[in-house]
């Protein structure tokens, strides 16, 4: 299984010492009525979450600051700390670990803060006892041949699919950052209905993990949830005739501009087997566009052998390399691994997305082009840390939709042996070389042989390896070669070459639309999730607070981090410094909770996602609409008088 970590590494705060509590007297009353709760603290009372929740109590007088606590300790054993922060300095905390799949009788989880006064410190709290655990395993939704569709899972990072009829020699599973996996090992080189008509898979969602150094006691918090049962998916026969596109499908099944956009990345359905000019194939590949006229490509796909396609961030098929290996093909269940040479229809060589490197993740607040200052601010400190491979880009990014959008097609791939291929040696190769510099090296593949020479000093060569030019051998050169001497390709591995022009099949009508838009919310029925102080002194969740208040969100789909910016106004919307950041315009988190420092004062924050599937330094999401909120300045009152 691919495991993906993040560590929030600037927001841990260090508890006081022992010797320093020890030193402050206790006096006063605890504070009271402490709680988890995810998005407003006046939500209804829960004692199990699905997600780290944030947490608030009762504000005390006086305080200058609180200790906040989390422990899988009823008393709080130094060996039992989870998280602390000592520099609280309103009645509300948001955690930013992950915390594990943990429940007890009652309870495993403990919380307790105690409020830090100018010569004093209050008890500690009652402590607050919850368990966390995990939502229920995604439920099949409808969908169509050759692609499986769940219930997307609120707070789920990505997926993990394991077919249960493919064992050889191990499980196969496959994980995706969408709702929605295609059926390529059932269809590629199959039709027949005993290898498509039912498929049996399970299923379970992913999240991040912190970095186990981040816990305290270093309490390990594992990345998956629950298995779902064994689900069974039936495919109706392979439809025949002429590709025709079908639906986009994800969070909605989308047809044209009528429909909704796209939460997430969606798969693509189509059916047919005949190309324009009649071919027969098996082979397909989805092409998707910024304009009607396919021709500024953004996306390739994988080659698969549909009816439908959606991305996958580890890698394609381990298609077969040479003709001698499809009859094997055609018996077994290809494995994952990557596609040989492959070609447009016009010559140039694809690669599919999912064979690019994998996305280096977002870690930091990035240079801002939204401030109305006249240069653009630069990118902040790293905030977060993320371990593992978080796999290619196969995603894409979010459209005003319906005013803007992307296009997409499907055409036919044909596998085809290399023919007779020449060029001529462009330097001397000596003796015992292991490569030579070809006039071209156009058109050649690794796997291909060759004869080099002429009459006395021809011998046979196999490529693996091509780099402008240069081909290199499997095997020194038995004889020496003159500049000017043949180079001819007597056969090879396998290419795969699209039969077809997008081009031409979009104008033509084999083209369709679709947009993608996901963002986070901020409010419901027009509450805001923020909660803090009140100017009156009391717990509150609403639009105006004195301090700093917390605010929260509902996670957008897809994304794997957030960024939040405030302004002094709406529009234009000017992000202000963050001085707990380094002046960076806002702040990072991989949480759905952050506490925004914010001076007196009318404010108006923004919330956006970050999908660590768009490539690296592109992985913005859309921004949330921003929400007005209010920080009251501080009421003085003479409680004595004198002379």
């Amino acid at each position: 299984m691919r495991v993906l970590t993040l560590a929030a590494v600037c927001l841990s705060l260090l508890a006081l010492s022992p010797a320093a509590g020890a030193a402050t007297p206790v006096r006063g009353a605890a504070p009271r009525h402490l709680h988890g709760f995810l998005l407003r603290a006046d939500e209804p009372a829960e004692d199990s979450f699905a997600r780290t929740p944030s947490f608030a109590w009762d504000p005390v007088g006086g305080a200058v600051r609180y200790q906040f606590q989390l422990a899988t300790s009823s008393t709080f054993r130094e060996s039992g700390l989870v998280y602390t922060a000592a520099n609280l300095t309103t009645p509300v905390a948001a955690p930013s670990l992950t915390l594990p799949w943990i429940t007890g009788n009652p309870h495993a989880l403990f919380a307790r803060v105690r409020a830090i006064k100018r010569s004093s410190a209050t008890p500690w709290s009652a402590p607050f006892g919850f368990d966390m655990e995990p939502n229920a395993a995604p439920k099949p939704l409808p969908s169509e041949p050759g692609l499986l569709r769940w219930t997307p899972i609120e707070g789920a990072d990505s997926y993990q699919v394991w077919f249960i009829d493919i064992n050889n020699p191990t499980a196969k599973m496959e994980d995706v950052f969408t709702n929605v996996l295609d059926e390529r090992e059932f269809y590629t080189f199959h039709r027949s209905t005993s290898w498509t008509g039912t498929i049996r898979w399970r299923i379970r969602a992913l999240r991040l993990q912190n970095d186990p150094d981040q816990v305290k006691n270093h309490l390990p918090a594992v990345t998956y949830g629950p298995w779902s049962p064994v689900y069974s998916s039936t495919n109706t026969p392979y439809v025949t005739g002429p590709i025709t596109l079908g639906h986009t499908v994800s969070d909605v099944i989308a047809s044209g501009d009528s429909s909704p956009a796209h939460r997430l990345m969606p798969g693509f359905t189509f059916n047919g087997d005949t190309a324009l000019d009649g071919t027969k194939v098996e082979l397909f590949r989805v092409y998707i566009f910024t304009d009607r006229q396919c021709l500024n490509r953004v996306y390739t796909s994988a080659i698969v052998g549909g009816p439908a396609y959606a991305p996958r961030p580890y890698g394609p098929l381990a298609l077969p390399a040479n003709a001698a290996a499809i009859p094997a093909a055609r018996s077994s269940y290809l494995r994952d691994g990557s596609e040989p040479d492959s070609y447009s229809f016009d010559g140039e060589q694809m690669k599919p997305m999912e064979s690019e490197p994998a996305s280096t993740p977002t870690t930091a607040v990035p240079a801002d082009s939204d401030s109305t200052s006249a240069v653009s601010a630069a990118a902040g400190p790293t905030q977060l840390k993320f371990g593992g491979n978080v796999g290619a880009p196969v995603d894409l990014w979010d459209t005003e939709w319906p005013s803007s959008g992307y296009y997409w097609t499907v055409v036919a791939v044909g596998a085809v042996s290399p023919g007779a291929l020449t060029t001529s040696t462009a330097t001397v190769s000596a003796l015992g070389a292991l490569s030579t510099s070809a006039v071209s090296g156009a058109g050649f593949s690794i796997g291909d042989t060759l004869l080099i020479g002429n009459g006395g000093n021809q011998e046979s060569a196999t490529i693996v390896g091509v780099s402008g030019g240069t081909l290199t051998f499997a095997s020194p050169l038995k004889f020496g070669h003159g500049v000017g001497e043949p180079i001819v390709r007597t056969g090879g591995n396998l290419q795969y070459v699209d039969l077809e022009l997008p081009q031409d099949v979009c104008t033509l009508g084999r083209v369709a639309r679709f947009g993608k838009n996901s963002e986070p919310s901020l409010t419901a029925a027009g509450e805001l999730f923020a909660s803090g102080l009140s100017p009156s002194g009391r717990l509150t969740a609403g639009q105006a607070f004195y301090g700093y208040p917390l605010i929260a969100w509902t996670p957008a789909l897809g994304a794997s981090a957030y960024e939040v910016q405030w302004s002094r106004t709406r529009y234009p919307f000017a992000p202000q410094p963050n001085p707990q950041n380094q002046n960076a315009l806002g702040t990072m988190t991989g949480a759905t909770s952050a506490v925004l420092p914010l001076k007196a004062g009318t404010w108006y924050y923004r919330v956006r996602g970050f999908n660590l599937s768009l490539p690296t330094g592109a992985q913005q999401m859309s921004w949330s609409d921003p929400a007005k909120i209010v920080v009251a300045k501080p009421k003085f009152r003479v409680v004595g008088g004198g002379k």
